[in-house]
Protein backbone atom coordinates (compact mmCIF):
# COMPACT_ATOMS: atom_id res chain seq x y z
CA UNK A 1 0.00 0.00 0.00
CA UNK A 2 1.12 3.55 -0.63
CA UNK A 3 -0.74 7.05 0.12
CA UNK A 4 0.28 10.44 0.64
CA UNK A 5 -1.56 12.47 2.67
CA UNK A 6 -0.89 16.63 2.56
CA UNK A 7 -2.53 19.41 4.50
CA UNK A 8 -2.34 23.18 5.70
CA UNK A 9 1.54 23.06 7.54
CA UNK A 10 -0.47 24.20 10.66
CA UNK A 11 -4.40 23.81 11.95
CA UNK A 12 -5.63 26.00 14.85
CA UNK A 13 -8.90 25.11 16.19
CA UNK A 14 -11.22 26.21 18.78
CA UNK A 15 -13.42 28.52 19.98
CA UNK A 16 -11.90 32.21 20.11
CA UNK A 17 -8.83 31.52 17.75
CA UNK A 18 -9.32 34.21 15.81
CA UNK A 19 -7.45 36.33 17.88
CA UNK A 20 -4.07 34.90 16.83
CA UNK A 21 -4.15 35.55 13.42
CA UNK A 22 -2.64 39.25 13.91
CA UNK A 23 0.41 37.80 15.24
CA UNK A 24 0.41 34.99 12.99
CA UNK A 25 0.34 36.85 10.14
CA UNK A 26 2.98 39.22 11.33
CA UNK A 27 5.23 36.68 11.32
CA UNK A 28 4.59 35.79 7.51
CA UNK A 29 5.01 39.40 6.17
CA UNK A 30 3.96 42.81 6.84
CA UNK A 31 1.80 43.82 3.98
CA UNK A 32 -1.51 41.37 3.81
CA UNK A 33 -3.90 41.00 0.96
CA UNK A 34 -7.22 40.65 3.13
CA UNK A 35 -9.52 38.45 0.89
CA UNK A 36 -13.16 39.07 2.71
CA UNK A 37 -16.87 38.36 1.20
CA UNK A 38 -19.66 41.01 0.48
CA UNK A 39 -21.03 41.11 4.34
CA UNK A 40 -17.94 42.96 5.59
CA UNK A 41 -17.49 40.71 8.62
CA UNK A 42 -13.49 40.89 8.58
CA UNK A 43 -13.52 44.11 10.89
CA UNK A 44 -12.38 42.04 14.00
CA UNK A 45 -9.57 40.60 11.49
CA UNK A 46 -8.66 44.21 10.22
CA UNK A 47 -8.28 45.13 14.03
CA UNK A 48 -6.31 42.58 15.07
CA UNK A 49 -3.55 43.09 12.25
CA UNK A 50 -3.66 47.22 12.78
CA UNK A 51 -2.92 45.86 16.67
CA UNK A 52 -0.26 43.86 14.71
CA UNK A 53 1.10 46.95 13.03
CA UNK A 54 0.93 45.42 9.44
CA UNK A 55 -0.64 47.43 7.42
CA UNK A 56 -4.00 45.54 4.79
CA UNK A 57 -4.55 45.86 1.36
CA UNK A 58 -8.62 44.78 1.06
CA UNK A 59 -10.50 42.42 -1.75
CA UNK A 60 -14.04 41.56 -1.51
CA UNK A 61 -15.18 38.41 -3.02
CA UNK A 62 -19.18 39.09 -3.35
CA UNK A 63 -19.78 35.71 -5.50
CA UNK A 64 -18.31 32.48 -6.43
CA UNK A 65 -14.53 33.62 -7.97
CA UNK A 66 -13.69 33.83 -11.34
CA UNK A 67 -10.62 33.77 -13.50
CA UNK A 68 -10.93 37.41 -14.58
CA UNK A 69 -11.41 38.12 -10.95
CA UNK A 70 -8.55 36.34 -9.51
CA UNK A 71 -6.06 37.41 -12.61
CA UNK A 72 -6.73 41.19 -11.63
CA UNK A 73 -6.38 40.57 -7.90
CA UNK A 74 -3.01 38.83 -8.23
CA UNK A 75 -2.06 42.05 -10.42
CA UNK A 76 -2.84 44.68 -7.94
CA UNK A 77 -1.21 42.64 -4.89
CA UNK A 78 1.96 42.65 -6.63
CA UNK A 79 1.66 46.31 -7.00
CA UNK A 80 0.74 46.79 -3.72
CA UNK A 81 4.21 44.52 -2.59
CA UNK A 82 1.59 42.27 -0.63
CA UNK A 83 3.44 39.47 0.55
CA UNK A 84 0.92 37.34 2.69
CA UNK A 85 -2.46 36.42 2.12
CA UNK A 86 -5.27 36.09 4.22
CA UNK A 87 -8.76 35.20 3.60
CA UNK A 88 -11.54 35.39 6.21
CA UNK A 89 -15.03 34.21 4.87
CA UNK A 90 -16.60 31.01 2.97
CA UNK A 91 -15.21 28.34 0.01
CA UNK A 92 -15.63 31.18 -2.49
CA UNK A 93 -13.63 33.69 -0.52
CA UNK A 94 -11.05 31.34 0.89
CA UNK A 95 -10.34 29.94 -2.93
CA UNK A 96 -10.06 33.23 -3.82
CA UNK A 97 -7.49 33.75 -1.78
CA UNK A 98 -5.65 30.50 -2.62
CA UNK A 99 -5.95 31.17 -6.56
CA UNK A 100 -4.53 34.78 -5.60
CA UNK A 101 -1.69 33.87 -3.11
CA UNK A 102 -0.53 31.48 -6.10
CA UNK A 103 -0.81 33.94 -8.63
CA UNK A 104 1.37 36.62 -7.46
CA UNK A 105 4.10 34.31 -7.67
CA UNK A 106 3.08 32.41 -10.80
CA UNK A 107 2.87 35.22 -13.60
CA UNK A 108 1.63 32.93 -16.61
CA UNK A 109 -2.26 33.61 -17.78
CA UNK A 110 -4.23 31.84 -15.49
CA UNK A 111 -5.07 29.10 -18.50
CA UNK A 112 -2.06 28.04 -18.20
CA UNK A 113 -2.55 26.07 -14.99
CA UNK A 114 -6.03 25.80 -15.38
CA UNK A 115 -7.81 21.87 -15.55
CA UNK A 116 -10.18 20.69 -18.46
CA UNK A 117 -10.25 24.38 -20.19
CA UNK A 118 -6.51 24.88 -20.00
CA UNK A 119 -3.18 23.56 -20.40
CA UNK A 120 -2.77 22.24 -16.74
CA UNK A 121 0.83 22.84 -16.39
CA UNK A 122 1.81 23.07 -12.80
CA UNK A 123 2.90 25.99 -10.99
CA UNK A 124 6.40 26.26 -10.23
CA UNK A 125 6.52 28.95 -7.71
CA UNK A 126 5.32 28.65 -3.99
CA UNK A 127 2.42 30.54 -3.46
CA UNK A 128 3.40 33.39 -0.81
CA UNK A 129 2.18 32.51 2.64
CA UNK A 130 -1.97 31.25 2.65
CA UNK A 131 -3.99 32.39 5.61
CA UNK A 132 -7.42 30.49 5.85
CA UNK A 133 -9.55 31.63 8.36
CA UNK A 134 -13.56 29.60 7.27
CA UNK A 135 -16.85 31.50 8.45
CA UNK A 136 -18.98 28.12 7.22
CA UNK A 137 -18.66 25.06 8.09
CA UNK A 138 -18.77 23.19 4.64
CA UNK A 139 -16.27 23.89 2.09
CA UNK A 140 -13.04 22.32 3.99
CA UNK A 141 -10.97 24.55 1.68
CA UNK A 142 -8.79 25.91 4.68
CA UNK A 143 -6.69 22.74 3.71
CA UNK A 144 -7.26 21.93 0.32
CA UNK A 145 -4.44 22.39 -2.69
CA UNK A 146 -7.10 23.02 -5.27
CA UNK A 147 -9.37 26.56 -5.87
CA UNK A 148 -12.79 26.19 -7.91
CA UNK A 149 -13.10 28.96 -10.75
CA UNK A 150 -15.66 29.83 -12.44
CA UNK A 151 -14.35 29.96 -16.39
CA UNK A 152 -17.24 32.62 -17.54
CA UNK A 153 -17.18 32.21 -21.41
CA UNK A 154 -16.84 28.50 -21.36
CA UNK A 155 -19.95 28.58 -18.50
CA UNK A 156 -17.78 25.78 -16.30
CA UNK A 157 -16.15 25.67 -12.91
CA UNK A 158 -12.61 24.34 -13.11
CA UNK A 159 -9.86 23.98 -10.61
CA UNK A 160 -6.44 25.53 -10.11
CA UNK A 161 -4.98 22.56 -7.90
CA UNK A 162 -1.17 22.42 -6.57
CA UNK A 163 0.58 20.81 -3.81
CA UNK A 164 2.10 24.85 -3.63
CA UNK A 165 -1.11 26.14 -2.69
CA UNK A 166 -1.64 24.53 0.96
CA UNK A 167 -2.35 27.22 3.28
CA UNK A 168 0.63 27.77 5.54
CA UNK A 169 -2.00 28.16 8.39
CA UNK A 170 -5.89 27.46 8.74
CA UNK A 171 -7.63 28.93 11.41
CA UNK A 172 -11.16 27.04 11.94
CA UNK A 173 -13.18 29.16 15.16
CA UNK A 174 -16.46 27.54 15.37
CA UNK A 175 -17.45 31.29 16.90
CA UNK A 176 -17.82 32.43 13.66
CA UNK A 177 -20.20 30.31 12.08
CA UNK A 178 -22.73 31.09 15.21
CA UNK A 179 -24.50 33.60 13.11
CA UNK A 180 -24.74 32.13 9.98
CA UNK A 181 -28.61 31.87 8.67
CA UNK A 182 -30.16 28.44 8.35
CA UNK A 183 -30.02 28.42 4.94
CA UNK A 184 -26.36 28.53 4.82
CA UNK A 185 -25.90 26.34 7.55
CA UNK A 186 -28.12 23.75 5.43
CA UNK A 187 -26.33 23.87 2.13
CA UNK A 188 -22.82 23.71 3.43
CA UNK A 189 -23.19 21.86 6.37
CA UNK A 190 -24.87 18.88 3.43
CA UNK A 191 -21.53 19.51 1.79
CA UNK A 192 -19.35 18.66 4.00
CA UNK A 193 -21.64 15.70 4.81
CA UNK A 194 -21.24 14.24 0.94
CA UNK A 195 -17.30 15.51 1.03
CA UNK A 196 -16.78 12.97 3.83
CA UNK A 197 -19.21 10.30 2.39
CA UNK A 198 -17.58 10.38 -0.99
CA UNK A 199 -14.07 9.85 0.07
CA UNK A 200 -15.22 6.84 2.32
CA UNK A 201 -16.48 4.97 -0.74
CA UNK A 202 -13.76 5.92 -3.39
CA UNK A 203 -11.23 3.20 -4.52
CA UNK A 204 -8.53 5.31 -3.54
CA UNK A 205 -9.35 5.77 0.10
CA UNK A 206 -6.70 5.68 2.36
CA UNK A 207 -6.40 4.26 6.05
CA UNK A 208 -5.74 8.00 6.88
CA UNK A 209 -8.29 9.79 5.04
CA UNK A 210 -10.75 6.65 6.36
CA UNK A 211 -10.16 7.67 9.55
CA UNK A 212 -11.06 11.37 9.39
CA UNK A 213 -14.06 10.93 6.66
CA UNK A 214 -15.80 8.18 9.69
CA UNK A 215 -15.37 11.25 12.15
CA UNK A 216 -16.96 13.44 9.89
CA UNK A 217 -19.89 11.34 8.96
CA UNK A 218 -20.26 10.93 13.08
CA UNK A 219 -20.13 14.53 13.86
CA UNK A 220 -22.90 16.01 11.22
CA UNK A 221 -25.11 13.26 12.05
CA UNK A 222 -25.71 14.09 14.97
CA UNK A 223 -25.01 17.78 14.71
CA UNK A 224 -26.52 19.20 11.19
CA UNK A 225 -29.96 19.10 12.11
CA UNK A 226 -29.16 20.67 15.28
CA UNK A 227 -27.08 23.43 14.32
CA UNK A 228 -29.81 24.42 11.57
CA UNK A 229 -32.63 24.44 14.37
CA UNK A 230 -30.87 26.78 16.62
CA UNK A 231 -27.35 28.30 15.41
CA UNK A 232 -26.45 29.17 19.02
CA UNK A 233 -25.86 25.65 19.65
CA UNK A 234 -22.51 25.71 19.82
CA UNK A 235 -21.76 21.93 20.91
CA UNK A 236 -23.73 21.25 17.17
CA UNK A 237 -21.39 24.48 15.44
CA UNK A 238 -18.33 22.81 16.87
CA UNK A 239 -19.48 19.52 15.78
CA UNK A 240 -19.82 20.89 12.06
CA UNK A 241 -16.97 23.01 11.94
CA UNK A 242 -14.55 19.90 13.16
CA UNK A 243 -17.03 17.82 10.42
CA UNK A 244 -16.25 20.19 7.66
CA UNK A 245 -12.30 20.23 8.59
CA UNK A 246 -12.92 16.32 8.28
CA UNK A 247 -14.35 16.72 4.91
CA UNK A 248 -11.36 19.10 3.26
CA UNK A 249 -8.59 16.66 4.63
CA UNK A 250 -10.38 13.76 3.13
CA UNK A 251 -11.35 15.04 0.14
CA UNK A 252 -7.86 16.37 -0.89
CA UNK A 253 -5.83 13.37 -0.15
CA UNK A 254 -8.68 10.80 -1.54
CA UNK A 255 -11.32 11.54 -4.29
CA UNK A 256 -14.98 12.51 -4.52
CA UNK A 257 -17.32 10.98 -6.55
CA UNK A 258 -20.79 11.79 -8.68
CA UNK A 259 -21.80 14.52 -6.59
CA UNK A 260 -19.62 16.55 -7.10
CA UNK A 261 -19.15 15.54 -10.53
CA UNK A 262 -22.14 16.40 -11.26
CA UNK A 263 -21.93 20.03 -9.16
CA UNK A 264 -18.63 21.49 -10.81
CA UNK A 265 -20.91 21.92 -14.82
CA UNK A 266 -23.97 22.73 -12.73
CA UNK A 267 -22.78 25.25 -10.87
CA UNK A 268 -21.05 26.46 -14.02
CA UNK A 269 -23.99 26.45 -16.55
CA UNK A 270 -26.69 27.66 -13.68
CA UNK A 271 -26.88 29.95 -10.21
CA UNK A 272 -26.32 26.98 -8.16
CA UNK A 273 -24.75 27.44 -5.22
CA UNK A 274 -22.35 24.80 -4.27
CA UNK A 275 -23.52 23.42 -1.26
CA UNK A 276 -27.36 23.51 -2.96
CA UNK A 277 -26.43 21.33 -5.73
CA UNK A 278 -24.26 18.63 -3.42
CA UNK A 279 -27.56 19.14 -0.95
CA UNK A 280 -29.71 17.64 -3.44
CA UNK A 281 -27.91 15.34 -4.99
CA UNK A 282 -26.48 13.83 -2.22
CA UNK A 283 -29.06 11.06 -1.72
CA UNK A 284 -30.02 10.23 -5.24
CA UNK A 285 -26.33 9.62 -5.82
CA UNK A 286 -26.03 7.35 -2.53
CA UNK A 287 -29.06 5.77 -4.16
CA UNK A 288 -27.93 5.23 -7.69
CA UNK A 289 -24.30 4.10 -6.58
CA UNK A 290 -25.81 1.28 -4.01
CA UNK A 291 -28.07 -0.24 -6.51
CA UNK A 292 -25.38 -0.33 -9.31
CA UNK A 293 -23.33 -2.04 -6.89
CA UNK A 294 -25.84 -4.51 -6.28
CA UNK A 295 -27.35 -5.21 -9.64
CA UNK A 296 -23.69 -6.11 -11.54
CA UNK A 297 -20.51 -7.95 -10.54
CA UNK A 298 -18.37 -5.45 -8.94
CA UNK A 299 -15.80 -4.88 -5.95
CA UNK A 300 -17.43 -5.55 -2.81
CA UNK A 301 -15.34 -2.75 -0.90
CA UNK A 302 -17.95 -0.06 -1.66
CA UNK A 303 -20.94 -1.56 -0.51
CA UNK A 304 -19.23 -2.56 2.72
CA UNK A 305 -18.46 0.77 3.35
CA UNK A 306 -22.02 1.94 2.27
CA UNK A 307 -23.19 0.03 5.07
CA UNK A 308 -20.89 1.59 7.38
CA UNK A 309 -22.05 5.07 6.60
CA UNK A 310 -26.19 4.01 6.91
CA UNK A 311 -25.25 2.69 10.37
CA UNK A 312 -23.53 6.20 11.46
CA UNK A 313 -26.22 7.91 9.73
CA UNK A 314 -29.20 5.95 11.21
CA UNK A 315 -27.81 5.14 14.26
CA UNK A 316 -29.20 1.55 14.12
CA UNK A 317 -26.59 -1.63 13.88
CA UNK A 318 -27.91 -3.61 11.77
CA UNK A 319 -28.48 -0.80 8.98
CA UNK A 320 -27.85 -1.82 5.06
CA UNK A 321 -26.37 0.30 2.29
CA UNK A 322 -29.95 0.90 0.97
CA UNK A 323 -30.76 2.93 4.43
CA UNK A 324 -28.85 5.49 3.64
CA UNK A 325 -31.11 7.04 1.31
CA UNK A 326 -34.11 7.80 2.28
CA UNK A 327 -32.28 9.42 5.92
CA UNK A 328 -30.37 11.58 3.57
CA UNK A 329 -33.50 12.39 1.88
CA UNK A 330 -35.28 13.25 5.06
CA UNK A 331 -32.39 15.55 6.10
CA UNK A 332 -32.68 17.03 3.00
CA UNK A 333 -36.49 17.68 3.59
CA UNK A 334 -36.36 18.78 6.71
CA UNK A 335 -33.32 21.61 6.05
CA UNK A 336 -35.51 22.78 3.51
CA UNK A 337 -33.10 22.50 0.77
CA UNK A 338 -34.46 23.73 -2.90
CA UNK A 339 -34.68 21.77 -6.04
CA UNK A 340 -32.61 22.23 -8.77
CA UNK A 341 -35.41 23.65 -10.99
CA UNK A 342 -35.90 26.32 -8.69
CA UNK A 343 -32.60 27.47 -10.35
CA UNK A 344 -33.56 27.36 -13.70
CA UNK A 345 -32.31 23.46 -14.43
CA UNK A 346 -34.95 21.79 -16.51
CA UNK A 347 -35.70 18.09 -17.66
CA UNK A 348 -34.22 19.16 -21.39
CA UNK A 349 -31.10 20.34 -19.91
CA UNK A 350 -29.76 16.87 -17.75
CA UNK A 351 -28.32 15.11 -20.90
CA UNK A 352 -26.33 18.25 -21.87
CA UNK A 353 -25.23 18.04 -17.78
CA UNK A 354 -24.57 14.41 -17.77
CA UNK A 355 -22.29 14.94 -20.73
CA UNK A 356 -20.23 17.51 -19.58
CA UNK A 357 -20.15 15.88 -15.95
CA UNK A 358 -18.26 12.74 -17.27
CA UNK A 359 -15.37 15.41 -18.45
CA UNK A 360 -15.54 15.88 -14.15
CA UNK A 361 -12.05 14.43 -12.37
CA UNK A 362 -14.61 13.98 -9.55
CA UNK A 363 -16.57 11.51 -11.24
CA UNK A 364 -13.52 9.20 -11.76
CA UNK A 365 -13.56 9.02 -8.29
CA UNK A 366 -17.51 7.52 -8.09
CA UNK A 367 -17.12 3.58 -6.74
CA UNK A 368 -18.64 1.94 -9.80
CA UNK A 369 -18.78 3.96 -13.40
CA UNK A 370 -22.53 4.69 -13.99
CA UNK A 371 -24.33 4.67 -17.10
CA UNK A 372 -25.55 7.59 -19.05
CA UNK A 373 -29.11 6.62 -18.26
CA UNK A 374 -28.06 5.98 -14.17
CA UNK A 375 -26.69 9.33 -14.60
CA UNK A 376 -29.32 10.79 -16.49
CA UNK A 377 -32.35 9.39 -14.17
CA UNK A 378 -30.01 10.50 -10.98
CA UNK A 379 -29.88 14.05 -12.19
CA UNK A 380 -33.51 14.27 -12.79
CA UNK A 381 -34.00 13.08 -9.23
CA UNK A 382 -32.75 16.14 -7.65
CA UNK A 383 -34.92 18.40 -10.25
Amino acid sequence: MEFEFATADRILFGEGRLREAGAITARFGRRPLVVQGGSGRAAALLDLLQASDVSATELRVSREPTVTLVEHAAREAREAGCDVVVALGGGSVIDAGKAVAALITNREPIRSYLEVVGEGRPLTEPAVPFIAIPTTAGTGAEVTRNAVLAVEEAHVKVSLRSPLMLAAVAIIDPELTYTLPPSVTAATGMDALAQCIEPFVTPQATPLTDAVAREGIRRAAGALERAFCDGSDADARRDMSIASLCSGLALDNAKLGAVHGFAAPLCGMFPVPHGVACAQLLAPVVGMNVRALRARPSDSRPLTRYDEVARVLTGHPNARAEDAEPWLRELRATLGIPGLASYGVQVSDVETIVHQARRASSMKGNPIALTDAELVETLTAAL
